[in-house]
């Protein structure tokens, strides 16, 4: 009886090894590259996320504004009515401040979503190989659907107190295009970092609450000290906030300086969360 035919060696085409990257920065280019292919699961996902936030609940879509609207009331009665602290640069208070919660919320909501995106699909991740940064980005892309729900309310309160949409608003666009680099930049770097401290997923909404109130989000910049200002000018959120609010409810173009600042903070901050991001990814089945 002929001995069996062994089995060819597979061709170099049909195995596909798949190694944790040995350094970062070297394959940054390839990673990038690879990602436009992934562009249907991000849809996907990104879908998933709206459906399951808002399945089965009572009030809908209402919860995209009810958050950041009762931020508005509870701001409005203690810092314009109670304690007459506050200046808005003549604008009704409500307007005004709603127009600073409103990117303040988007961002604070797809820091902390993408903060426990890796940790709560540990299932996934530890089964099923995909570009692991898609899950932070998921968040962030989901949160932009909030948004833009929640911005209808803005133009409500515009129209209620009479205040009209100037041609500056259209600058708004771009800084909330900022506001989604910066939050998904914080994102990868905690998403990252509660996979081996999972104390930060604990600690992200409380700093995102100091932070809050480190930005003018309840106060103009006029009022922050003059000697505090190039220490305030650090914070990314500083030009962002108000650029968004000068742009589309004040009718004035943003402090240029201090949005570069804060797109310069981007800038550096993206590319260094990233390839933080994939460097813990390469043992980032080992510790789920």
């Amino acid at each position: 009886m002929p001995a069996p035919l062994a089995d060819p060696e597979p061709r170099a085409s049909d195995v596909l090894v798949i190694r944790p990257p040995g350094r970062p920065l070297a394959g940054l280019a390839r990673h990038l590259r690879a990602l436009p292919r992934y562009a249907d699961l991000l849809y996907v996902l990104t879908a998933h996320r709206v459906r399951v936030r808002y399945k089965q609940s009572a009030l809908g879509l209402a919860w995209a504004v009810l958050q950041p609207l009762l931020l508005m009331v509870i701001f409005t009665m203690v810092y314009a009515l109670i304690a007459r602290r506050t200046s808005s640069g003549g604008l009704p208070y409500p307007v005004f401040v709603y127009a600073a919660i409103l990117p303040w919320t988007f961002f604070a909501t797809s820091v902390t979503n993408a903060t426990s995106s890796l940790v709560g699909h540990a299932n996934l991740v530890t089964k099923v190989w995909f570009p692991r940064e898609l899950l932070p980005v998921s968040y962030v892309t989901a949160a932009i659907f909030d948004f833009a729900v929640a911005s209808i309310l803005l133009f409500v309160l515009m129209g209620w107190h009479g205040v009209g949409l100037e041609a500056t608003a259209w600058l708004g666009l771009p800084i909330v295009g900022l506001i989604a680099l910066l939050a998904l930049a914080v994102g990868l770097l905690t998403a990252a970092i509660q996979v081996r401290f999972r104390d930060i997923g604990l600690a992200v909404p409380l700093l995102l609450q100091v932070w809050m109130f480190l930005s003018p989000v309840i106060y103009p910049v006029e009022q922050v000290p003059a000697r505090f200002r190039g220490l305030y000018a650090l914070n990314p959120m500083a030009g962002l906030v108000d650029g968004f609010r000068r742009a589309t409810v004040q009718g004035q173009a943003p402090d240029w300086a201090l949005l570069a600042g804060s797109a310069a903070t981007i800038a550096v901050l993206l590319p260094s969360a990233y390839l933080f991001f994939k460097w813990v990814e390469a043992t980032l089945a080992d510790r789920m």
